[in-house]
């Protein structure tokens, strides 16, 4: 590992000898060396405004950079992609991994760096290099003029580098005449200050003292578009099932949150989103609960005995065929101009949302009839179950145990803790019934398994089927516990 650090160098700067910075340390000079870069970005730098890039090095190919304040987790860690192409024109894969930052718009040159870099690198006494310091004289060039030039020193020292050595080389390059460091990213020295520009979607953390319900209304559908666009790229990569799962949250939030809040919408403009949200989260439920199956056989297979190991492996690949057959159809949907198009779509839905007249009125007197509904359908759903309900009607009560809480969760912006406290609730009763459907649904796929398996196979799935059957019996006696805590008049009071 290495710390960085840069400086300002300005007019007239001469980089100082850096020699004899501590005891054996030489500094040598290198080969100068030109680097070009070429940004290619949407006409409005949607890229930019994310905190994306996609950038042509001459020497190095295409890199996307993903991460970078996104709106929606501004901790979100950077992530570089680097892909290989005719500097000409972007590869696929490159622009697949921004298609939700660019969706319909088309990208292209919007700037271009020329860097000449004179490196100096810094030696211990057997030659080994523990640092350098690279002197970079960068142009902008910009529709064919130079649209600026700047110059800054970077310091680059090795971790194992003698104690002291980087305040040494920060103190000599100071006094002879480099600056602060300047505060603007490369990148707006390259694009200009509208690559500072709010994202497309921008998140408002926190609402005014007090907001309309046109305000909570675009409050919620920027959180979860913002959260979509942001985890896109991941699911595209298929590298955390995290990815998925927050894009599939998402798009059922959408849903929710335009049902909930229909009273205040134009009926057409939202029924269309909700139809077209409905087939890409019925995508990535596919592959999510795919994923989901997984880990809860992986799991359990590792509670068998070794003999029954091997067998248990054959069962969980055939899961594995089904998933990438999943994300073979996610990812065709992903890629369509249908998706591109739903997506500018919720863009322009969190910005400026079909509100009616009256959605101009106060959050605090519009929005708790709204969440009312969906609590009123979760306690007559529970009220009507026998005895022994079935697995059936108890997935029926998640599903509006989960339209309960988002509604609740949508409108906590302007009601506060007690709509949070009560979502909070509810969100335990969605919980233990998730874990109970989850349960159902993978010991019915291993009484498929073992209906169609051979020898020992059979034998193994019936014993991960006993394992989901003891999970089917611990959420069925916990539920009602939860329910009952769920439902305490005291948390609805708000309602």
């Amino acid at each position: 590992m290495s710390s960085r650090q840069s400086l300002s160098s300005p007019p007239g700067f001469q980089l100082p000898s850096l020699g004899g910075l501590a005891d054996g340390i030489d500094a040598v000079g290198g080969e100068q060396d030109v680097i070009e870069l070429t940004y290619h970005d949407t006409p409005d730098l949607r890229l930019a405004r994310a905190g994306a890039t996609l950038l042509y090095r001459a020497d190095d190919g295409w890199l996307v950079t993903l991460g970078r304040g996104s709106a929606a987790d501004p901790e979100r860690p950077r992530h570089e992609y680097r892909f290989e192409g005719h500097a000409s024109e972007p590869p696929a894969a490159a622009l697949d991994l921004v298609r939700a930052l660019v969706r319909t718009s088309k990208v292209g040159p919007v700037a271009r760096l020329r860097t000449r870099r004179r490196p100096v690198d810094l030696r211990d006494a057997s030659g080994k290099t523990l640092g350098e310091v690279l002197d970079d004289e960068v142009t902008v060039l910009a529709g064919g003029r130079v649209a600026a030039r700047f110059r800054e020193v970077e310091l680059v020292v090795d971790d194992v580098a003698p104690e002291g050595l980087t305040e040494a080389l920060h103190s000599r390059l100071r006094a002879a005449g480099a600056g602060p460091p300047d505060p603007s990213p490369q990148i707006v020295r390259a694009l200009g200050w509208r690559a500072l520009e709010p994202p497309d979607v921008a998140v408002v953390h926190r609402l005014g003292p007090a907001p309309t319900a046109g305000d909570v209304i675009r409050h919620a559908l920027a959180a979860s578009v913002a959260r979509l666009v942001a985890h896109d790229p991941g699911v595209r990569l298929g590298d955390d099932p995290e990815d998925v799962h927050q894009a599939r949250v998402a798009t059922r939030r959408l849903r929710s949150d335009l049902r909930t809040f229909r009273d205040l919408l134009d009926a057409d403009w939202t029924q269309s989103l909700r139809r077209d949200l409905k087939g890409v989260g019925h995508d990535l439920g596919a592959v999510r609960d795919t994923e989901v199956l997984l880990d809860r056989l992986r799991a359990h297979a590792e509670r068998l005995p070794t003999a029954d190991q091997p067998p248990a492996k054959k069962i969980i690949q055939r899961l594995l065929q089904r998933w990438d057959e999943a994300r073979a159809e996610l990812h065709e949907a992903l890629a369509s101009t249908r998706y591109a198009e739903l997506l500018d779509r919720l863009v322009e839905a969190a910005r400026e949302p079909a509100l009616l007249p009256d959605a101009e009125g106060p959050a605090a007197d519009l929005l708790p009839p709204l969440a009312s509904h969906p609590w009123e359908k979760l306690r007559i759903t529970v009220d009507d179950l026998p005895e022994d309900p079935s697995d059936e009607q108890l997935h029926e009560v998640r599903i509006q145990a989960k339209r309960c809480r988002y509604a609740a969760e949508a409108v906590a912006p302007a009601i506060g803790k007690r709509a949070r406290a009560f979502a909070k609730a509810v969100a335990a009763l969605q919980d233990i019934l998730g874990e109970h459907q989850d349960a159902v649904v993978a010991e019915a796929w291993l009484r498929d398994v073992a209906s169609t398996a051979m020898g020992r196979e059979v034998f193994v799935a019936g014993q991960l089927a006993s394992l989901e059957r003891l999970e089917i019996d611990r959420t069925r006696a916990a539920w009602g516990a939860v329910w009952g805590a769920a439902s305490k008049k005291k948390l609805r009071q708000w309602l």
